[in-house]
C-alpha cells in the first residue's frame, strides 16, 4: 500500500451521525472520533483534500416527533443544529490529532463556526484543511445525504465516500436477510430502478447528473476509507459505467 499511488485528489466524505455513537443508542462516543480522526489524518498525511458531512441522527431524529404532531419544517431545523454539534465534536477530535479543521455551516452562527461560501471552502481545502459542512443544506426538507452530493459537487470532488455500518449495498438488509446479496458495483439508474434506498431519490439524480462516483462502505472496517480512496474498491462503487 505505501507504494501506491492516490486515485483521488479531492473527496467528500458522508458520515452518519449514527456511526458516532458507538456502542451506545445515543450521543457521541469520544473513542469512535479519535479512530475516524485517525483514519481521516491518513488521507491528509498522503496530501488527499477533504470535505466531510456528518448527519445528525445521533442526537436528534425527527420522525418519531413529527408523528406525534411537530411541523416539519420545526423538524428539519433542529436537525440542522444537532448536525453543528456533531461537526464542533469531530473538529475537536481532528485538531486535537493534529489535523487543522475547520467547520462552515449553511446556516449562519456568528462566533460559532464560519457560515458557508464555495470559494472560501474551496481556498481551506486546497490549503490542507478538512473542511465539515454543516447544517445540512440550510433548507428544510433535505437529506444530509443530498447536502453531502451538493457540497461534493460544489467543491469539485472526484468521489463522495458514504460510511455506513455494512460493507457495501446489498439486495436486501443483511442484518435481516442473511441471504442478501452484495454488489459490487451499481450504476445511478440500477440504485433508483431497484429501489435499494442507499440515498435518497435527490441525492442520486444530483450525483448521476453530474458524475460523480459515490463508494458505500463500512467505516468500522480499518484501512477501508484509505483503499477506497486507493482506487482498491472496498465496499460497493455507484457510478455510470464499470469504468467509471
Amino acid at each position: 500500500m505505501a507504494k501506491a499511488e492516490k486515485k483521488y485528489k479531492r473527496i467528500l466524505l458522508k458520515l452518519s451521525g449514527e456511526a458516532l455513537m458507538g456502542e451506545a443508542d445515543f450521543g457521541i462516543d469520544p473513542k469512535v472520533l479519535d479512530r475516524m480522526a485517525v483514519e481521516v489524518g491518513q488521507l491528509v498525511g498522503l496530501g488527499i483534500q477533504i470535505g466531510m458531512v456528518i448527519g445528525g441522527g445521533n442526537l436528534f431524529r425527527g420522525a418519531a416527533l413529527n408523528a406525534a404532531g411537530m411541523e416539519r419544517v420545526t423538524g428539519d431545523h433542529m436537525g440542522m443544529l444537532a448536525t453543528v454539534m456533531n461537526a464542533l465534536a469531530m473538529r475537536d477530535a481532528m485538531e486535537r490529532a493534529g489535523i487543522s479543521t475547520r467547520v462552515m455551516s449553511a446556516i449562519p452562527m456568528s462566533g460559532v463556526v464560519e457560515h458557508y461560501d464555495r470559494r472560501a471552502a474551496i481556498r481551506h481545502i486546497r490549503s490542507g484543511d478538512v473542511v465539515i459542512f454543516a447544517a445540512g443544506t440550510g433548507n428544510p426538507f433535505f437529506t444530509t445525504d443530498s447536502a453531502a452530493c451538493l457540497r461534493g459537487i460544489e467543491i469539485d470532488a472526484e468521489l463522495i465516500l458514504k460510511a455506513t455500518k455494512v460493507d457495501g449495498v446489498y439486495s436486501a438488509d443483511p442484518m435481516k436477510v442473511p441471504d442478501a446479496v452484495k454488489y459490487d458495483y451499481l450504476t445511478y439508474d440500477e440504485v433508483l430502478d431497484r429501489k435499494l434506498g442507499v440515498m435518497d431519490l435527490t441525492a442520486i439524480c444530483l450525483v448521476r447528473d453530474h458524475d460523480i462516483p459515490v463508494c458505500v462502505f463500512n467505516m468500522q472496517k480499518p484501512g477501508s476509507l484509505l483503499n477506497n480512496v486507493m482506487g482498491l474498491t472496498d465496499g460497493t462503487l455507484i457510478g455510470v459505467t464499470k469504468s467509471n
